[in-house]
């Protein structure tokens, strides 16, 4: 497979030629990669406007995933903005989509700048806020009570914990009705390269996002717009539109290239992915023999709680550290890892036989706040684009959250932007250690 934006790079990096363009760095530089990082000089292409060697890429990119394929250079944020967009673009009145309460807060600034309507699908009894299961008949019955049609559908599958939706059913549900269903597929890319793909896209989703770089050999920020054949006409015309819309005029040649160079790899990656998921599911096994309660069925993807073992998630996460084990993400109940086939095939056990024999203690029995979803006083974006102050949690309630205060990772908001913080989203504040938010004034 031809990898044209990495041939037309190194070849003009070869000629060592007087580089009165940018960037500043004239193509020299202390990190050593300068040279290959150049912008839309004659032959590179535009990404937004693609017609040469970046087009050429994306067409490699959407022969392997069966679909139109874009690239991105700002990770799935910008793919989820576009989506939405594409969403809401012809809609005659307020747009409405129903979205899956764990989504990242990416989703939330794009519902803000566009301003169209939200309505949850929440989180099932007990389940993490990051979670958040729904079923093929949740979803049915949301759409017969609705009393608008929606734009869309959009859930997160597979979520930060590894749980991964029943997207085929989803998607017969939406066809029923004639709503797209949208996929935040930001931790599945790879989920094309199994014998039978689990991929969105494959499974009836009109469009989603893979953040390439999450999962595969890719630089970070590098991702994908895919768009299934059987989507809304306007989807695949408009979706360049969409993601110059939300992107910078200046995308990164390094991430287009490393973007670029995995496409023959991922053309050959069926047997390292299957032999890398076996290894996880044996190792999943090792946990949970130890005693670690091993939650999600995502293949490439480990989480646990080590609470059942007597260690809360952080206190976990830093023992795996001291081992040489850094973690994706802990927070006092869960601790995620996620491998990929450049840690070597064998890494999975390697965790296991090095940290599931830690000193057990007396289990903790202490968990979340269970979810209830706030009373909403205002709409996204009037409370996104209002003045605001911060203030304390502990100070908050009765006052209107005007954006989410969350870091990355997860980025999942715990509270939505215009929703009343009441005692019961203060206790969820302070048990994510969240001192502090951000309030309409």
């Amino acid at each position: 497979m031809t990898t044209p934006i990495s041939d037309f790079v190194k070849k003009y990096a070869s000629q060592n030629k007087k580089r009165l363009h940018m960037p500043g760095h004239k193509g020299q530089g202390m990190i050593g990669v300068e040279k290959y990082d150049i912008t839309e000089i004659g032959g590179a292409d535009s990404l937004y406007e693609a017609s040469g060697i970046i087009a050429e890429s994306e067409a490699n990119a959407s022969r392997i995933f069966g679909c139109k394929t874009l690239y991105s250079t700002e990770g799935s944020s910008q793919c989820i903005r576009a989506m939405i967009y594409l969403a809401c673009v012809n809609a005659k009145d307020r747009p409405l989509i129903l979205a899956g309460r764990n989504a990242h807060k990416t989703f939330l600034t794009a519902a803000a700048m566009l301003d169209c309507e939200v309505e949850w699908l929440c989180p099932q009894n007990g389940e993490s806020y990051l979670a958040c299961t729904v079923t093929a008949d949740y979803l049915e019955k949301k759409l017969i009570s609705s009393e608008q049609k929606p734009a869309a559908v959009y859930i997160t599958s597979p979520d930060y914990l590894g749980n991964v939706a029943d997207v085929e059913g989803l998607s017969s549900v939406c066809r029923r009705f004639g709503v797209p269903l949208m996929v935040d597929n930001a931790h599945g890319a790879y989920l094309k390269f199994f014998p039978e793909s689990k991929h969105p896209i494959d499974l009836g989703a009109d469009i989603c996002c893979d953040s390439a770089h999450k999962t595969l050999p890719v630089l970070t920020g590098g991702a994908y717009l895919h768009i299934s054949p059987d989507a809304p006409a306007g989807f695949a015309l408009q979706a360049k539109n969409a993601l110059a819309l939300f992107g910078s005029t200046s995308p990164s040649y390094l991430i287009l290239q490393s973007l670029d160079l995995a496409n023959p790899i991922m053309e050959n990656f069926a047997e390292e992915i299957k032999a890398l998921a076996e290894k996880v599911a044996e190792a999943k096994n090792i946990f949970a023999e130890k005693g670690f309660a091993v939650s999600g069925s995502e293949p490439l993807k480990l989480t646990v709680s080590p609470k059942s073992v007597g260690y809360t998630g952080v206190e976990f996460a830093d023992y795996c550290e001291q081992k040489g084990f850094v973690c994706e993400f802990a927070d006092e109940d869960y601790v995620v890892f996620m491998f990929a086939p450049n840690n070597g095939t064998d890494m999975p056990i390697e965790l296991a036989s090095a940290v599931a024999d830690i000193e057990k203690k007396t289990p903790l029995t202490v968990g979340a706040p269970e979810f209830r979803l706030p009373e909403k006083a205002m709409t996204i974006r009037q409370a996104a684009l209002s003045a605001s102050e911060t203030i304390p949690v502990t100070e908050s309630e009765g006052r209107i959250l005007a954006v989410p205060t969350v870091g990355c990772p997860p980025a999942v908001p715990i509270a939505a932007c215009g929703e009343k913080i009441d005692k019961n989203t203060i206790e969820r504040f302070l048990y994510y250690g969240i001192t502090e938010c951000t309030v309409v004034k």
